[in-house]
């Protein structure tokens, strides 16, 4: 199962509102290259693009399909390219290194981080956002759905508990190499419509590696087994709608 534009999107609103308040805290005037880093299907792209429209803009992601969907509107001056973002390296030290909701995917961030920071002139930004809601139902409910189910062997080793680190980690990482940090956390109260909109939320995100490490029909038996789990976790308020709270890392670090 491949990257699915169509299910990320499906809450597009509430999904780039977290770029928008990390580009809101980027301190850079003008920027001559700016690199997405796991950009999915560009909408962040576009927004950094006109942020600083005479800037060179690289969406850079390892999902063709995502991509696939983002050069699809053709912006001028963006760039895209398939990479995997682990080990990816810009040709250049960059402006602005903006990474939204793409680096708690990948692990050893205590080399990942110092690395990411060295690829940015001085003067320059690293901008990243982070889900950081990894203890929250929605993910404690896949978690056991995978080690309950016949399927256990084969998603096991898939879990990740606590990708993301806390915020004094990354404060120690960065700050050697950084004129300025700002470190914050935000949890969003999500407001969600549908039957089991949480469920309908992680299939385009969380749930999309243990789906793909399934065949049928165990994929539809873990999926419906999560859906269960989520909807008991997550009931309907009087209105019909769903809360979801999520919590949200960020860091702005302008390299000296």
């Amino acid at each position: 199962m491949p990257w699915n534009p169509d299910h990320y999107l499906a809450f597009g609103d509430l999904r780039l509102r977290p770029a928008v308040d990390l580009l809101a805290r980027v301190p850079v005037e003008d920027a001559t290259t700016v690199a997405d880093l796991g950009c999915g299907p560009g909408n962040v792209t576009r927004i950094l693009q006109a942020r600083w429209p005479r800037a060179a803009v690289t969406g850079v992601d390892n999902s063709a399909e995502m991509l696939a969907r983002a050069a699809a509107a053709v912006v001028p001056g963006v760039a895209w390219q398939q990479a995997d973002v682990a080990t990816w390296a810009p040709e250049a030290p960059v402006d602005v290194l903006f990474s939204n909701a793409a680096l708690h995917w990948l692990d050893h961030h205590e080399t990942l981080f110092p690395r990411l920071a060295g690829f940015v002139r001085p003067g320059g930004a690293l901008a990243v956002q982070m889900p950081d809601n990894f203890a929250a139902p929605s993910h404690r409910c896949a978690c056991q759905a995978a080690r309950e189910g016949p399927w256990r062997a084969v998603l096991e080793p898939l879990l990740r508990s606590a990708p993301v680190r806390g915020a004094g980690n990354y404060h120690d990482l960065l700050v050697a190499r950084a004129r300025s940090l700002d470190i914050w956390e935000t949890e969003y109260l999500q407001v969600l419509e549908g039957d089991n909109p949480v469920a309908d939320w992680t299939r385009g995100s969380l749930l999309v590696p243990l789906l793909a490490a399934l065949e049928e029909p165990w994929r539809s038996a873990f999926e419906a087994d999560y859906r269960r789990r989520v909807a008991a976790a997550y009931p309907r308020h009087a209105d019909g709608r769903t809360l979801f709270p999520f919590r949200r890392l960020f860091i702005v670090a302008v390299m000296g």
